[in-house]
C-alpha cells in the first residue's frame, strides 16, 4: 500500500511527527506496537517542568498538539521558580494520563489523511541510499519519507532485582526485530537505560503525616488557546527519604541492577533512580518524595524520586521506611528498562539520517529523555519530513529563537552519552526564550509552515494588538502623588511623578503594582506582566540581542558539505575526525563541537575565505 509518509511508534514524538505531516496535507500511515500505549505516560503523568514547560509552551505555538492535550486532562498546574526570575520560571502539569491517551488516540482517529495501524515494524525499505517505506508485520507498505519514533521499546527489556522480561515499558510488547534491521543499513545504535518508580494504592497511605501540595488556581495553562484557570484542581503531598530508608538500600546494594553488572546502559544523570542518590550523594541525610496521582479519583498514586530496579522484597522495605507508606500496597514494583536508541551524532539538524535520504528520527530513540523533549523532536521531525516531501528547504530553528533550537543543536551537534534532559541553564539566551512569550517568537513561523489555522492566528493577532497598547499605556505619566501611595505600600519614599514604565523599572515595583493605573480594557495581569518582564530586564535584553546577533554572524558562513576535513593538514587532528562525523551546516554549528577549538575555527575561516576568493 502506497502513502507519502510513515511515522514508526505513536508516543509523544510519533503523534506530533504523524500531526503535522497529516494537518500539512500528505497521506500519512502512524505505526504501533498496541493502540493502548498512544501517548502512554510510562514514567510520572506529568507535562513541563523546569525548561520543559518552555518546549511545551514552543511546540504549541507552532501548531502541536501537547499544550492543548494537556491542558484538557490536567489534575493540577503550578509555576516552578515562581520566586526566581523570569528566565528560569516553568510551568508543570500534573495530568490524568487516561485522559491524556484517550484525547490523543481520538485526535488521530478525527484527522484527515492519517491512518493508525497497529503491529511491529521489522524493517525500513531502502534503496540506492533512499527511503522506500517500512515492512510491518510482514507486509511492504511503500512511502517516501519514514519518522522514526521508536521511544523506549527497541530491544527493550524490564528489570526488578533477578526478575527480567523481554518487554517495553509497562509490560508493552517491545520491538524485537527492528534494531538488526537498522544496524544493517548503518545506523550507529546505543544502549540507554531509563526507569521509573512503583504505583501503589491510594487508600494504603497516610496522607495526614505529609505536606500537602497544591496547585495555583491563578496561572494560564499551557496552550495559549486555552481560556481561564484551572480551577478544580487535586492535591500531592510531600514525604521524605530517612536514615532507615538509606540503610535498607546500602545493605542491599549488592542486589541491584544498576550495581552488580546486570544492567549495561547508561542512564539520565538528572534523573537517577533512588539506589543511585543514595551511592553518589552519601552525605545527603534525605531525599524528597512526591505522591502524585495518575488519574483523577483513581485508586493509584505514583511515587515521584524512587525509581529503582531493586529486588521487589527490597522495594517493599525501603518504600515502607518513608513517612507515611508504612502500610503502602503495591500495585506495580519499579523497574529499570534497557532500549536500543541512534547516536544523535548521525543525524542532521533538519533530523534526517545523513545515511539515508528521506528517513527521519525523534524522541528517546535520539537519546533524549522526557515526553517534552519527545514532542519537540516529532513536530519538527514531522515538518522536515513534509518539506522534504514538498521539495522546500528544511526548517532550522536556531538557538536564540527557541528552547527547540537548542534541544536540536545539542542532540546532532554535541550529541549525548546520556539520555538529554532539557534544562534552561543549557540556553544561552533564556531571559529571550521565556515561556510566555512562545507565541511571539514561534506562531509566525508555524502560521508561515502552515500549522497554525486561522483561529489560532486571529487569538494570536488580538493578544499581539493588546501588547502594544500595554507598551503604549506605559508611556503615561503618574503623578507625584500616586506614585508616592504605592511607594509607600513597598515602604519606599517618591520625589517626582514618573511614567508607568519608569517605575516598573524599579525592582520592588510589580506588574499587579501599576495594573489599577492602565486603561479598565488593559488590565490582564498575565500580559501586563510579560510586557513588564520587557521593561525591567531591557538592558539584559538588548544584550542578548547583541550577542545572538554576533553568533547569527558565524551562522551565516555556511561549510561545503562536500569538505574534506580529514586531508585539512592545519586542523588538529581531534578536530578533523570530530568535523568528519558531525559534517556542521555552517561555522557556527562547527565552533560548538567538543574537541573543536578556536584554532581550527580559525583554520575552517581561512578555508573559507581563500575559497570564495
Amino acid at each position: 500500500m502506497k502513502y507519502e509518509a510513515i511515522v514508526i511508534g505513536a508516543g509523544h514524538a510519533g503523534v506530533e511527527a504523524a500531526l503535522a505531516l497529516a494537518r500539512l496535507g500528505h497521506k500519512t500511515l502512524i505505526v504501533t506496537l498496541d493502540e493502548r500505549s498512544v501517548s502512554h505516560m510510562a514514567c510520572n503523568p506529568n507535562i513541563g517542568g523546569t525548561g520543559k514547560g518552555h518546549l511545551v509552551r514552543e511546540v504549541d505555538a507552532l501548531g502541536g498538539q501537547m499544550g492543548l492535550n494537556a491542558d484538557a486532562s490536567l489534575l493540577q498546574i503550578k509555576m516552578l521558580n515562581g520566586n526566581k526570575g523570569a528566565a528560569v520560571q516553568s510551568l508543570r502539569g500534573q495530568t490524568d494520563k487516561e485522559v491524556y491517551h484517550d484525547n490523543m488516540l481520538r485526535t488521530l482517529r478525527a484527522t484527515d489523511n492519517l491512518t493508525i495501524l497497529e503491529g511491529e515494524c521489522e524493517d525500513i525499505l531502502v534503496e540506492g541510499g533512499s527511503v522506500k517505506g517500512a515492512v510491518v508485520k510482514g507486509e511492504s507498505y511503500s512511502s517516501d519519507v519514514v519518522v522514526l519514533c521508536t521511544g523506549v521499546y527497541l530491544s527493550s527489556r524490564t528489570i526488578t532485582g533477578e526478575e527480567i522480561h523481554d518487554a517495553g515499558p509497562y509490560g508493552f510488547e517491545n520491538s524485537k526485530n527492528l534494531s538488526a534491521a537498522l544496524l544493517a543499513k548503518g545506523l550507529p545504535l546505543r544502549r540507554f537505560k531509563t526507569g521509573t518508580p512503583a504505583r501503589v494504592y491510594a487508600d494504603s497511605i497516610d496522607y495526614s503525616v505529609m505536606t500537602r501540595e497544591d496547585g495555583d488556581s491563578t496561572i494560564n495553562c499551557f496552550s495559549f488557546l486555552t481560556e481561564g484557570k484551572l480551577l478544580d484542581q487535586t492535591p500531592c503531598y510531600l514525604t521524605y527519604t530517612n536514615a532507615e530508608t538509606h540503610r535498607i538500600i546500602r545493605e542491599n546494594i549488592h542486589r541491584a541492577p544498576l550495581y552488580n553488572g546486570t544492567i549495561h546502559g547508561v542512564g539520565p544523570r538528572y534523573c537517577p533512580s533512588i539506589e543511585d542518590k543514595i551511592m553518589r550523594f552519601a552525605d545527603k541525610e534525605r531525599h524528597q518524595i512526591f505522591i502524585e496521582p495518575e488519574v483523577r479519583d483513581g485508586e493509584l498514586m505514583y511515587v515521584q524520586g524512587m525509581s529503582s530496579s531493586l529486588p521487589k522484597d527490597v522495594q517493599e522495605a525501603m518504600y515502607r521506611s518513608v513517612k507515611g507508606l508504612e502500610k503502602v500496597r503495591f500495585a506495580r514494583y519499579a523497574y529499570a528498562i534497557e532500549y536500543d536508541c541512534i547516536d544523535p551524532l548521525a543525524l542532521k539538524p533538519s533530523l534526517e539520517v545523513k545515511a539515508v535520504d528521506g528517513l527521519f528520527s525523534a524522541g528517546q530513540f535520539n537519546g533524549s529523555s522526557g515526553y517534552e523533549e519527545a514532542a519537540a523532536q516529532g513536530l519538527m521531525a514531522g515538518i522536515n519530513a513534509a518539506r522534504k516531501l514538498e521539495n522546500k528547504s528544511p526548517v532550522i530553528i536556531r538557538r536564540d529563537e527557541a528552547y527547540i533550537g537548542v534541544l536540536i543543536d545539542d542532540l546532532v551537534t554535541k550529541g549525548t552519552n546520556e539520555p538529554y534532559r532539557m534544562m534552561t541553564a543549557r540556553a544561552e539566551y533564556r531571559l529571550s526564550l521565556r515561556q510566555d512569550n512562545a507565541d511571539a517568537r514561534l506562531t509566525p513561523l508555524g502560521r508561515e509552515i502552515g500549522l497554525v489555522d486561522d483561529y489560532r492566528w486571529a487569538k494570536f493577532s488580538e493578544r499581539n494588538g493588546k501588547k502594544d497598547a500595554l507598551r503604549a499605556a506605559f508611556k503615561t505619566s503618574v503623578p507625584l502623588a500616586v506614585v508616592k501611595e504605592i511607594y509607600a505600600t513597598k515602604g519606599e519614599n517618591a520625589a517626582f511623578g514618573m511614567t508607568i514604565e519608569e517605575m516598573l523599572k524599579r525592582s520592588f515595583i510589580s506588574a499587579a503594582d501599576i495594573l489599577p493605573l492602565l486603561p479598565e480594557a488593559l488590565r490582564d495581569i498575565d500580559l501586563a506582566e510579560e510586557v513588564a518582564v520587557e521593561v525591567k530586564y531591557g538592558g539584559y535584553l538588548d544584550k542578548e540581542k547583541k550577542h545572538a546577533a554576533d553568533a547569527m554572524k558565524m551562522e551565516e558562513k555556511v561549510l561545503p558539505e562536500t569538505l574534506d576535513y580529514l586531508s585539512m593538514e592545519n586542523l588538529r587532528l581531534e578536530a578533523r575526525q570530530k568535523l568528519d562525523k558531525v559534517r556542521p551546516r555552517t561555522l557556527g554549528q562547527a565552533s560548538r563541537i567538543s574537541g573543536v577549538s578556536p584554532a581550527d575555527i580559525a583554520v575552517l575561516i581561512t578555508y573559507l575565505v581563500r575559497t570564495q576568493r
